[in-house]
């Protein structure tokens, strides 16, 4: 069991930051809208904000392990890290209504009904493409994330 952790610590560690970080988006755009009385456009934005330094923070601690703490190299992996959740934030703006309006959600309409399920929420317009969206975004942020924001410096003495 061991041997798998350390086989898939950083890809499970990932994935549970990732879940943390959606509650973080969801709960703060929670308060900011219900309890503050933001405008969604604005509360929305403050709950981006505070996942993506939730996922900054957990991804350089615990899921990529970057342990260098000097200003150059925080401002060059926060720079990068924004700049890739940024793009990849405006890549599922873009193509999910696409998608959506493609007609990729029927598919999963048609299996829906031919199912004889009913419920309201999984005939929500854009829903899968959403979804699969999202996989996508999760996707693309780890590799951003691995290979160009929070890449280990190759040792000196061992090549």
């Amino acid at each position: 069991m061991k041997d798998l952790w350390n086989k898939y610590k950083e890809v499970i560690t990932y994935v549970i930051f990732g879940v943390l970080t959606t509650v973080v988006s969801w709960g703060s755009y929670t308060v900011f809208v219900n309890l503050l009385s933001m405008k969604v456009f604005v509360g929305n934005l403050l709950s981006w904000i505070c996942a993506v330094a939730f996922a900054y923070i957990t991804n350089k601690l615990w899921v990529f392990e970057s342990k260098s703490w000097k200003p150059s190299v925080i401002g060059k992996e926060i720079v990068s890290f924004v700049a890739a959740r940024g793009i990849t934030g405006v890549i599922e703006i873009v193509f999910v209504p696409l998608l959506a309006k493609t007609g990729f959600d029927n598919i999963f309409y048609n299996i829906l009904e031919k199912a004889d399920i009913k419920m309201n929420i999984l005939f929500t317009d854009g829903i899968y493409s959403k979804i699969v969206l999202a996989v996508i975004v999760v996707i693309v942020n780890y590799f951003l994330s691995k290979f160009l924001i929070f890449k280990k410096k190759k040792d000196k003495n061992n090549g």
